[in-house]
Parts: structure tokens; C-alpha cells; sequence
């Protein structure tokens, strides 16, 4: 049986690791051990932080909806206690959206929440 050259197929690997962590700082892009544990580490990273980003953005969302809630004398849960009421159904990312780039309508949506719970 002819004896098998496993160069070619390490090699790449090595080149594949190597490649993930190009533009790291200093033996994490040079070393292959150092690479190897950067690589697995930011690869465990960004799985994790797709998902907290989800949270983070809700928080963020909530924070502005809150703020500008109250700059209309209500709160951030009584507002959306009212919205849930009214049956108006709008998500968070749109109303921050309009809590802080529309004010107007986000007053005027406001009002009409008033106006509908009295």
C-alpha cells in the first residue's frame, strides 16, 4: 500500500486558521497554537453576540420610547399598557424610530392613545 502524504491537507488547515485570524494583533495572526485559540474564541463570540445584540437593541428601544414618554407626562409602561388597549399595534423598534426622528407623530399618537382610554 503506498504511503499517504498528508502535507497538502494540513496545510490548509493551517492556512485556513491562519486566514480567519488575519488582522489580529501580533502572534494571534503569526502563530498558529495563538491563532487557533483566537479564532475559537471570537468564533464563540460572535455566536453569542448575535443573539445579545437582539437584547441590546430592545433595551435601547425601550430606553427612547421611555425617555420621550415621559417628556409627554406619561410613562413608558403606561403608554404601552394604553397602546395594548387601544389595540394599536406597533412594535418598539418603530415607535423609538418615531420617538426620535417623528416627535409630532409620536405626540399625536400619544393624544390618540388619551383620547381612546378616556
Amino acid at each position: 500500500m503506498p504511503r499517504v502524504n498528508t502535507s497538502v491537507a494540513s496545510r490548509s488547515r493551517r492556512k485556513k486558521i491562519l486566514k480567519s485570524a488575519k488582522g489580529y494583533w501580533g502572534g494571534k495572526s503569526k502563530l498558529l497554537r495563538t491563532a487557533k485559540d483566537a479564532v475559537r474564541k471570537s468564533l464563540a463570540y460572535a455566536y453569542r453576540d448575535r443573539r445579545v445584540k437582539k437584547r441590546d437593541f430592545r433595551s435601547l428601544w425601550i430606553t427612547r420610547i421611555g425617555i420621550a414618554a415621559k417628556g409627554e407626562g406619561t410613562s413608558y409602561s403606561q403608554l404601552m399598557n394604553a397602546l395594548k388597549k387601544a389595540n394599536i399595534q406597533i412594535n418598539r423598534k418603530m415607535l423609538a424610530e418615531m420617538a426620535v426622528y417623528h416627535s409630532e407623530g409620536f405626540s399625536q399618537l400619544i393624544a390618540m392613545v388619551r383620547a381612546g382610554s378616556e
